[in-house]
């Protein structure tokens, strides 16, 4: 019996290092296959500036969330490498005009901007072998011009005038992109013969118009771009979106691509004081109380709020699909900026706070429970000189002073209440 129990025990110990190795090589399998998913999750490099815009992420924005028991969301577009929601218009207007042969590799890109798309164009521009030569009015902030000009743009700084007169920023920036061509084509019929009167260098291989309120690369910038990301970072669970619009092109493009995804999705407008939109939006003509009474303010609206608000109907607006539109005052957005700044650590720019004033009347309109994205479009960094100025708010009686969100009829003793524009 005694040669049975050796084989048993022979048999057992068998057992015991073939469970041992087992479990080794499970434990390196799982080791190998944690190591690779780790290796799969590391992005690799992305080649050169142009890649790293886009692909912005979504955030919750808890202050305003919690206040209004919505889930609001704001795409961080403050993050793109020129600092906003612009660069991937410059990108598809830069990329569209080479394609097709409107701009070559070497000109110069004109643009009329009050200042977040002229940053973007002298940030991407470089990436293209191309110059950039921005018009911008000049009550625009300082910082903007300084950003523009340590990127190696030439800044031209004029008077702010209806669109209507030749002098406007944005027609000026049209003739600078002519006067480019006439070089290039004189310096081609005979390297001597420069035009010296001209404000575009020399040196120029001709110059392209980028027309951001009328070129639908805008549009199409954000139909392609922008919306599809939210879409997908939403995981299809969205009810509302809200935007301001100067060109319009963000809220056009994005409106229109998450509408012909669930068409149950609300998109509204939110527009600042002196702007025409929300009554065309709501009424279907475009006026405004101080137009209607006579009066004509500068460009021809007057707000704080720098890069939204218009009196005219862009081919980029008209591509927006819109459920209906907020109006948004100057108070309303500065004590946004400050309140956002305090109790989430958002420094953002004016219109990002005008878009966030949007998303909580949104979320008043509709009630709690709802999923509301809107556009965090750049940071507080350019707006320094004007929208945080303590001495410029104060001399138009915009001295932010509430301690929550009393300044939308949100108290501390109550969560939300129905806003009806």
């Amino acid at each position: 019996m005694a040669p049975p129990a050796r084989t048993t025990g022979a048999t057992v110990t068998l057992l015991s290092i073939l469970a041992v190795l087992s479990y080794v090589m499970i434990n390196n399998s799982r080791s190998r296959s944690k190591s690779s998913s780790r290796k799969a999750a590391v992005k690799k490099p992305s080649t050169g500036l142009v890649a790293a815009i886009g692909n912005t992420p979504l955030i919750r924005i808890n202050s305003l969330s919690d206040a209004t028991g919505c889930e609001i969301l704001g795409k961080s577009e403050f993050l793109n490498p020129g600092g906003s929601v612009k660069d991937r218009v410059a990108v598809k207007i830069i990329e569209e005009a080479l394609e097709c042969g409107a701009l070559a590799r070497g000109g110069v890109v004109t643009e009329g901007s009050a200042g977040s798309t002229a940053i973007s164009l002298a940030t991407v521009a470089p990436a293209y072998g191309c110059r950039c030569h921005v018009v911008i009015p000049d009550d625009a902030a300082i910082e903007k011009s300084q950003i523009l000009e340590a990127l190696g743009a030439t800044v031209e700084r004029v008077r702010p005038v209806s669109i209507t007169h030749k002098e406007h920023f944005v027609n000026i920036a049209r003739r600078r992109a002519l006067e480019a061509n006439e070089v290039a084509l004189k310096h081609h019929e005979t390297s001597n013969d420069v035009n010296h009167h001209s404000k575009c260098s020399a040196d120029s291989k001709g110059g392209f118009f980028a027309d951001q309120f009328e070129n639908l690369a805008n549009y199409r910038a954000h139909y392609e771009g922008t919306g599809p990301e939210i879409w997908e970072q939403v995981g299809g669970k969205l009810d509302a979106f809200v935007a301001a619009a100067g060109t319009g092109g963000t809220v056009a493009g994005v409106s229109q691509f998450l509408k012909e995804k669930k068409s149950s999705i609300k998109c509204f407008l939110i527009d600042p004081p002196g702007s025409g939109l929300f009554n065309k939006v709501t009424r279907g003509v475009m006026y405004t109380t101080e137009e209607a009474e006579g009066r004509r303010l500068k460009n021809p609206f007057d707000t704080v709020t720098e890069g939204i608000g218009i009196n005219r109907l862009t081919e980029n607006f008209k591509m927006a699909a819109l459920d209906g539109a907020f109006r948004g005052s100057d108070l309303e957005a500065v004590e946004m900026s400050r309140y956002l700044l305090k109790k989430d650590g958002l420094f953002v720019g004016s219109s990002s706070a005008m878009n966030c004033v949007g998303a909580v009347k949104v979320a008043q309109q509709m009630g709690p429970g709802h999923t509301i994205v809107t556009i965090l479009c750049d940071s507080g960094m350019r707006h320094l000189s004007k929208f945080y100025n303590e001495k410029y708010l104060a001399r138009y009686g915009l001295t932010p002073t509430a301690s929550g969100l009393e300044f939308l009829g949100i108290g501390a003793g109550e969560k939300f209440k129905i806003y009806i524009s």
